[in-house]
């Protein structure tokens, strides 16, 4: 079966409810940048006509705007140069803001059997160095730097790979290429779209300079040298890292373009004369010419952004920072909106199954022991007392945005009772000590539960003493232990974790196209089971092999996912799955859906009121397509500095 644009992540919908693209019409009149006019004009940039591709991807804004203006933006550490990339989110396909698939640096792709991949090139479109973007660029990282040993000593990524095997790799003209795998690769179009892209093509004019295949032995060994790196696969990676965005030289095509070497205390991006979208009006986006980003400590993002100092901003701010937010939206010219985060739960609980401790990992693989745990938290009360009522109470599974949602997978073993834990407890022959009340581990020690966390934050400590509180009244001590995340996850995978906090599901409004290896023992960074994923992640080489019937039926059901024919088979397939954790209570979700404060300048538009805060699928301002944001008020459109 062919199907044109997109398959796999999910086939384009005919329609649009937000911006949508369409063909070039004839006759438009494209509007050049102004901040640009005086470039054209002296021949050092081609006019607009000529920079853009034949067909642009054109956007369909709610409230077409107008060229000019400085976003300004605060992140906590210079290396946060890459999330320039994740908000301006430029992909070969991209989510929209219904979270399906759709091309956009691509001008479409053909899709057979979930197999094969035919990825076409918009005609004429151009790196923002202005040299041509084309099939070459494809060719060079699959044979130059993909398969190369010194450059990729593992070979290519695994989500290139089906069952071990990379595909079969044809340039079939100037502007297409073709990835052919023996079965469906239902991975590879997400991965695509990533807010981490996966990048199958690197600006080769520009790093074949670097490549020992293409460049001059001396002028390559003086460049090294200058360098200070090892050797020349050291320095060609160094100057390729299209996500971490640090290297000003590099050519991109995102809208914005780096002009600070790092490191610094202000990044600033100009846009991309060459980027690939327009609006409806002929305007190329995008529409602010710069974005500057600053850099300040983690903590001090809420106050400088209390003080105005920032036009749209969402990271380093917690709900915990709405109240202060709202107090100083009265003062300064911005709006606090609030966003649904997507996450399957905001906060959740993972006993580890892989504990160490041979008493405790015989508990914690009981799922009734599970299931008190999970009957003894009181959420309503978290919810109210920390969320003000905003959250959504229940376990970590698909939210309520996500067409595979059901009431009876969230409310499972999730509504606050008591006697009914203390009897799960009770059959599992915990006996309480009279003496303190506590209940007692079967070789005598008391039951005293040690969760981790990673210590980034107060609002977990805050949500951990009131489960304290209802556990203490199943006769069940909680104590907290927060450590640095490298601590953190490295106890956790030696199995000297008993139970860590942490976020939910990545994915909390997945449909049946989405992959559901999140909820099979796949990785080591699941937290309830690291030792069962890290044996599937390398083949069995490390790690251990699940002896959990209901763990290797969620890996055979991710297996069957994967050769799945049909939509319908896939959401049977997740539907089994969520069912299973929803019974077995892999993890315990407590709430869910926690608003996350987005402050937005009162002149900025095109910015959602509302709208859901991700980071994949949706890259958490990407998906609604920052390029496209515009200011109203003609004093912050001439603010260049």
């Amino acid at each position: 079966m062919r199907t044109r644009a997109v398959a796999a992540a999910t086939v384009v919908a005919a329609t649009l409810a937000g911006p949508a693209t369409a063909e070039l019409p004839a006759g438009m009149q494209l509007v050049e940048p102004p901040a640009l006019e005086a470039w054209v004009a002296a021949g050092r940039l081609p006019p607009v006509r000529e920079r853009l591709p034949e067909t642009p991807r054109i956007v369909e804004v709610e409230s077409p705007g107008r060229h000019g203006g400085r976003l300004r933006m605060i992140f906590g550490r210079s290396k946060d140069t890459r999330l320039l990339v994740v908000y301006g989110y430029a992909r070969l396909v991209t989510y929209d803001a219904q979270f399906r698939i759709r091309p956009d640096i691509l001008a479409a792709v053909d899709v057979e059997e979930g197999r094969r991949f035919t990825l076409h090139l918009r005609s004429g479109h151009r790196w923002s160095d202005g040299h041509p973007f084309t099939a070459e660029d494809f060719r060079y990282w699959w044979d130059d730097v993909a398969n190369n040993p010194k450059l990729s000593p593992l070979g290519p990524p695994q989500v290139m790979k089906v069952d071990g095997h990379g595909p079969t790799f044809e340039v079939v003209d100037g502007r297409t290429v073709r990835y052919t795998w023996h079965a469906p690769n239902p991975y590879f179009l997400p991965a695509l779209a990533a807010a981490t892209p996966l990048y199958i093509y690197r600006p080769a004019h520009y790093l074949r300079r670097f490549h020992k295949r293409y460049a001059d032995p001396g002028r390559l060994a003086r460049m090294v040298g200058k360098s200070g790196r090892r050797n020349w696969a050291a320095l060609h990676n160094r100057r390729d890292n299209q996500y971490k965005n640090d290297n000003p030289w590099l050519p991109t095509l995102q809208p914005w373009v780096l002009r600070t070497q790092p490191p610094a205390q202000l990044f600033v991006f100009r846009r991309n004369p060459y980027f690939h979208r327009i609006d409806q009006n002929g305007r190329q986006l995008p529409y602010a010419d710069r974005v500057a980003m600053k850099v300040a400590a983690g903590g001090v993002i809420p106050l400088k952004t209390g003080a105005g100092e920032s036009d749209l901003q969402a990271r380093g701010l917690a709900f915990s920072d709405y109240t202060f937010l709202k107090e100083a939206e009265k003062r300064e010219n911005f709006q606090v909106r609030l966003w649904q985060t997507a996450k399957g739960s905001h906060v959740a609980l993972y006993p580890n199954l892989n504990a160490r401790d041979p008493v405790w990992r015989k508990l914690m693989r009981a799922a009734d022991f599970r299931r008190a745990l999970s009957l003894a938290i009181n959420r309503h009360e978290i919810n109210q007392v920390i969320y003000y009522g905003l959250a959504v109470e229940g376990q970590n599974t698909a939210l309520p945005a996500s067409p595979l949602h059901r009431p009876e997978y969230a409310g499972a073993w999730a509504g606050f009772d008591l006697d009914r834990a203390n009897a799960l407890l009770d059959g599992l022959g915990l006996a309480r000590d009279g003496s303190r009340g506590l209940r007692t581990l079967p070789d005598g020690r008391p039951m005293e539960i040690i969760v981790e966390t990673a210590g980034e934050d107060s609002e977990q400590a805050d949500v951990l003493e009131l489960v304290h509180d209802s556990w203490l009244r199943a006769g069940i001590k909680l104590f907290t232990r927060p450590s640095q995340r490298e601590v953190f996850r490295n106890r956790i995978f030696a199995g000297e974790t008993l139970m860590s906090v942490w976020f939910g599901l990545e994915n909390g409004v997945p449909n049946a196209e989405t992959s559901p290896d999140e909820l099979a023992p796949t990785s080591q960074l699941q937290l309830q089971w690291p030792k069962w994923g890290q044996y599937h992640q390398t083949g069995g080489r490390a790690g251990e092999r699940p002896d959990n019937p209901h763990a290797l039926e969620l890996l055979e059901l991710n297996r069957k996912w994967i050769r799945a024919a049909s939509q319908a088979e896939r959401a049977r397939i997740w539907h089994r799955m969520l069912a299973i954790h929803a019974d077995r209570v892999y993890s315990i979700g407590l709430v869910a859906a926690v608003p996350q404060p987005v402050i937005v300048n009162r002149h900025l538009r095109n910015v959602p009121e509302r709208a859901i805060f991700n980071w994949n699928p949706g890259a958490q301002f990407g998906a609604y397509m920052p390029d496209t944001f515009w200011f109203a008020d003609s004093r912050r459109r001439r603010m260049r500095r």
